[in-house]
C-alpha cells in the first residue's frame, strides 16, 4: 500500500521446541548448480542429457553350446563371441567377466566380509567363517581364435584379459573361441547367490537356475572405457548388447526356460504340448497350462536317461539366462504391445501351486503393460517368470519366489510379496535390461528407477495394495538412521551399509516425491518417458538421468538431486511459530475498546485481587486532597479530536485501501525451521473455525535465501483453528511431533516381534486361509 495503515497483535501463540546449533552461514550451497559434480557435457552425451551426434557403444555376438549333467550338478560349454569395436579407440585387450569365480576357493569375496562369534552359532553360520572346500569356479579350457591358435589371457578373480595379437582398430571386429565349465552351487546353501541349484529331496529332483554362467563380455564405454571392477557378490552387471544363439542340452524330460525365442518346439515338445503353445498364443485373457502339474509329476518319478537340445535365439540383449527342471509346470498368455504379440509365461513346481497358476502369468502380463505405459511398449517377444524361492533378473526371464505352505494355503504376506517380487523382476527388463545402465557403478540406477515403476505396477493392481517402498513415510525410518550407518545415493554399491534402503526405497521414494509433490505427474511423467526413450538400448549415466528430467520438464532440480542423491541430510521442517493478526480499522470507538480490554489484562493480576479484601481504603479513596484531574481522566473516551482524525483519514484513502480495511482479513505468519537440513516445499494445511480446510503449496525454492529459517505470511478470509504442516505426509518428514499448530503430543509405539526367519519367498506370519481351512 503507499499509506502503511497501523497494525496491532491481536493474538500470539508459539511454539518453541528445542533445536540444533547451526552455523552463522543462512546461505549456503543447497540451490546452487550442480556444476562439476557433474561429468561435462561432449559428442557423445549432450548438455540436454540426450545421446550425441557421435555417441557409439560394443557389440557382442555369442553363439553357445552348453550341456547340463544332472547327475553331478554341472555344465559345460563352448563359445563363440563376435566383438565388434564402434569406439573411436584401438583395443590391446578385451575384458571378460567371470562371475563365477565369485564362489571360487581363492575369491576375496569371503576374505573381505566382516564375521564375528555369537554366543549361538548355526551351522549355516560357521561354514560362512570356515568357508568350503568345493570344487566352485570357471575352469577355462581354452581361448582361441579362429585358426585354432590359443590366445593369451590374464585371469583376475573374477576378470580375464584376452590379449590380441594385433590392436582392435576402430570399425573392426574379432572372434574367439572359449571352451570352459563349471560345478553348479547349491544356492539354497549358505553360499547363497542368484543362480546355482536347488534340490528336492521329496522326489529327488533338482532345478536349475542358470544366470552368470558364461564368461561374459564387459562394457567398454565413452564415460568409464573398461568396466573391469571384480564382482564381489552384491553390485551387479555392466554388460554388452548382442545376438545370442544357444543350444541347451538338457535331460529328455526337463523343461527349459530361456532368454529369447525357441527355435525346435516340434523337436523338444510333446505333440499335445505344442497344441496347447499354439494355443495360448492366441489367448489374451488367461494363461493355458502347457504341460500341467499331474503331468510334471508324473515326471518327477520316471527321471529319464535320454537327452533333448533346445534352441533359443535373441536378438539385441545384453545376457542370457536359462531355466531347467523335470518338476516344471508351464502355463502361458499373450499380450498385445505395440502391434506385436509378446509372450507371457511361467515356470514353476508344484510346490508354488495353487498361487502360482492363479496369480504369475496375470502378474507379468500385467507389469509389462503397467511399464510399457510410463516408457515404450515392450520390445522384446516373451517375458519369464520362474519359481526358484529367488528374486533376480534377466533379459526375457526372472527368478521369483512365493511357496504356499504344504497344504496349500498361504499368508497374504506371501501372496504379496510374490507379486511384488515378479512386478519388480519382470520390470527389470525395462530397467536395466534395456535402458542399459551400469549396476556396478550405481545400483539405484536399475533398482531404485525400477522399485519406483513398481510401486505404480502395484497400486493399479490393487486399489489396497499394501506397497512397502515407495510412498515417502515409508523411508522415515530410514532417514532416521545414525549418521554413521548412511551413505549418499550416489554410492558404489560394494561400500553401502543398508543397501535395501538406500539403493531400493530411497531413490523409489524420492521419485514419488518428484512425481506427486515438485512436478506434478504431467511434468514428471513426459520428461521420464523421454529419458526412457533417449536412452533404451543404450547405456546411460545419473547425469544423463538428472539432465532429461530437467530438460524436458523446465524444471531446475539440481537443488533436488543435491539433497536426495548427493546428500543424506534428513527432511524435518518444523512450525515454529504462529503469529496471528489483523489490520486495525480505526474506528475510534473500536480503538479505544480495544485500547481499554488490552489496559485492563495488562493491569489485573493476583496482588490487586487480594488487595480488594487486604486493603479496604487507599490513601486516595479517603483523602480528597490526594485526588487530580487524571483521578477522574477516562482516556479511553472518544473524543471530538478522535473523531476528526479519523475522518480526515479516511477522506485520504482510496476505495482499493478503504475496502482492504474493512475486509476483516485474517494475516498468519509462519516461521517455519530447516531442522534436518533437507529443502523441501512447504505444504501446510489450513483448518478454519467453522469445519472447512485449505492446502497451501509453496515451492521449495522459498529457503534459497535462508537455507535454515523461513518465514511467510497468509492472509486468509476466515479464522483459522489449527494448522498441519505436510498434512498428506509427503515430504519424508523425520518428525512429525513439530508439524502442529497449536501443538500436538502423540505417543510414539513400539512393535514386539519374533526375530528369526526362514527361506527367502516360504510361508511366514499369520495364515487365516489355513486356520479357515481347518474349521471345514
Amino acid at each position: 500500500m503507499r499509506k502503511l495503515l497501523p497494525i496491532v497483535v491481536l493474538m500470539f501463540l508459539g511454539i518453541q521446541p528445542g533445536f540444533a546449533q547451526w552455523s552463522a552461514q543462512n546461505h549456503a550451497e543447497r540451490f546452487e548448480q550442480l556444476g562439476t559434480m557433474l561429468r561435462s557435457p561432449n559428442v557423445y552425451r549432450t548438455a540436454s542429457g540426450a545421446p550425441g551426434h557421435m555417441y557409439w557403444q560394443q557389440k557382442a555376438d555369442h553363439e553357445i553350446s552348453v550341456e547340463l549333467n544332472d547327475d553331478n550338478q554341472s555344465i559345460k560349454g563352448w563359445q563363440k563371441v563376435t566383438y565388434f569395436n564402434n569406439s573411436p579407440d584401438p583395443l590391446k585387450y578385451l575384458w571378460i567377466q567371470l562371475d563365477q569365480n565369485e564362489r571360487a576357493k581363492d575369491s576375496n569375496t569371503p576374505k573381505t566380509a566382516e564375521s564375528s562369534i555369537n554366543p549361538r552359532m548355526n551351522l549355516r553360520q560357521l561354514e560362512s567363517i570356515l568357508w568350503h572346500d568345493l570344487d566352485l569356479g570357471y575352469k577355462i579350457h581354452s581361448v582361441k581364435d579362429m585358426t585354432g591358435k590359443d590366445i593369451p589371457v590374464t585371469i583376475n578373480h573374477t576378470m580375464m584379459r584376452v590379449d590380441l595379437p594385433q590392436p582392435l582398430l576402430p570399425g573392426q571386429k574379432t572372434e574367439f573361441t572359449v571352451d570352459w565349465s563349471f560345478n553348479i552351487h547349491d544356492r539354497m546353501s549358505f553360499i547363497g547367490g542368484r543362480p546355482g541349484y536347488e534340490y528336492f529331496p521329496n522326489d529327488g529332483n533338482y532345478l536349475y537356475t542358470m544366470a552368470e554362467w558364461f564368461p561374459r563380455m564387459a562394457v567398454y564405454s565413452d564415460f568409464e572405457g573398461w568396466q573391469n571392477k571384480q564382482f564381489a557378490g552384491r553390485g551387479e552387471f555392466a554388460l554388452t548388447f548382442g545376438d545370442y544363439k544357444v543350444k541347451i542340452t538338457v535331460p529328455a524330460d526337463h523343461m527349459v526356460g530361456a532368454t529369447g525365442v525357441l527355435q525346435n518346439p516340434q523337436e523338444v515338445l510333446s505333440p499335445t504340448e505344442l497344441q496347447r503353445w499354439e494355443t495360448a498364443k492366441k489367448t489374451y485373457d488367461k494363461p493355458v497350462i502347457i504341460r500341467t502339474q499331474a503331468e510334471a509329476e508324473k515326471l518327477e518319478k520316471a527321471k529319464s536317461k535320454d537327452k533333448k537340445t533346445w534352441v533359443f535365439h535373441a536378438e539385441n540383449v545384453r545376457d542370457f539366462a536359462w531355466t531347467s527342471s523335470r518338476k516344471f509346470i508351464w502355463d502361458a498368455m499373450a499380450v498385445k504391445q505395440g502391434g506385436k504379440d509378446v509372450m507371457a509365461m511361467s515356470y514353476y513346481a508344484k510346490e508354488a501351486n495353487p498361487l502360482w497358476e492363479q496369480y504369475s502369468t496375470r502378474v507379468v502380463a500385467h507389469t509389462i503393460k503397467s511399464y510399457a505405459a510410463k516408457t515404450f511398449d515392450y520390445p522384446y517377444p516373451t517375458a519369464i517368470s520362474v519359481e526358484a524361492t529367488n528374486g533376480m533378473e534377466y533379459p526375457m526371464i526372472c527368478f521369483n519366489y512365493g511357496r504356499p505352505d504344504a497344504d496349500g494355503t498361504y499368508s497374504d504376506a506371501i501372496k504379496y510379496g510374490m507379486i511384488s517380487v515378479i512386478i519388480h523382476e519382470v520390470g527389470h527388463n525395462f530397467f536395466p535390461m534395456i535402458v542399459n545402465s551400469d549396476e556396478r557403478q550405481w545400483t539405484w540406477m536399475d533398482e531404485g528407477l525400477n522399485t519406483f515403476m513398481q510401486y505404480m505396477a502395484e497400486q493399479e493392481w490393487d486399489r489396497n495394495y499394501p506397497s512397502r517402498r515407495g510412498p515417502a513415510h515409508k523411508i522415515v525410518p530410514y532417514m532416521r538412521s545414525e549418521k554413521n550407518t548412511l551413505e549418499p545415493i550416489m554410492t558404489n554399491s560394494e561400500n553401502i551399509i543398508q543397501f535395501g534402503p538406500n539403493a531400493y526405497a530411497k531413490p523409489a521414494t524420492a521419485l514419488v516425491i518428484l512425481r506427486e509433490t515438485i512436478m506434478g505427474r504431467e511434468l514428471f511423467d513426459y520428461a521420464f518417458k523421454e529419458y526412457a526413450q533417449r536412452w533404451m538400448f543404450k547405456h546411460p549415466t545419473p547425469e544423463d538421468f538428472f539432465r532429461t528430467m530437467e530438460d524436458a520438464s523446465a524444471v531446475d532440480l539440481d537443488w533436488f538431486w543435491r539433497g536426495w542423491f548427493f546428500g543424506t541430510e534428513p527432511v524435518d521442517i518444523a512450525l515454529e511459530t504462529v503469529n496471528w493478526y489483523k489490520i486495525d480499522n480505526l474506528t475510534p470507538a473500536e480503538k479505544k475498546a480495544d485500547e481499554k480490554k488490552a489496559f485492563e489484562r495488562e493491569e489485573d493480576y493476583i496482588s490487586k485481587t487480594f488487595n480488594q479484601k487486604d486493603v479496604p481504603q487507599t490513601v486516595v479513596e479517603a483523602d480528597p486532597a490526594t485526588r487530580d484531574f487524571y483521578n477522574s481522566y477516562n482516556p479511553f473516551t472518544v473524543t471530538p479530536e478522535d473523531e476528526k482524525a479519523y475522518n480526515d483519514f479516511m477522506a485520504r484513502l482510496s476505495p482499493k485501501e478503504k475496502e482492504l480495511l474493512n475486509s476483516g482479513l485474517n494475516f498468519y505468519e509462519l516461521k517455519f525451521k530447516n531442522v534436518g537440513g533437507l529443502v523441501m516445499p512447504l505444504i501446510i494445511q489450513f483448518n478454519y473455525v467453522d469445519g472447512t480446510s485449505e492446502v497451501e503449496r509453496i515451492p521449495a525454492e522459498i529457503w534459497r535465501y535462508d537455507e535454515w529459517e523461513v518465514s511467510k505470511v497468509f492472509a486468509k478470509k476466515k479464522e483459522v483453528k489449527s494448522i498441519l504442516l505436510d498434512p498428506y505426509r509427503e515430504t519424508a518428514d523425520i518428525d512429525e511431533s513439530n508439524n502442529h499448530w497449536p501443538p500436538q503430543y502423540v505417543p510414539s509405539r513400539f512393535e514386539m516381534f519374533k526375530g528369526a526367519g526362514g527361506v527367502r519367498g516360504a510361508a511366514s506370519g499369520d495364515n487365516p486361509m489355513k486356520r479357515a481351512k481347518s474349521k471345514k
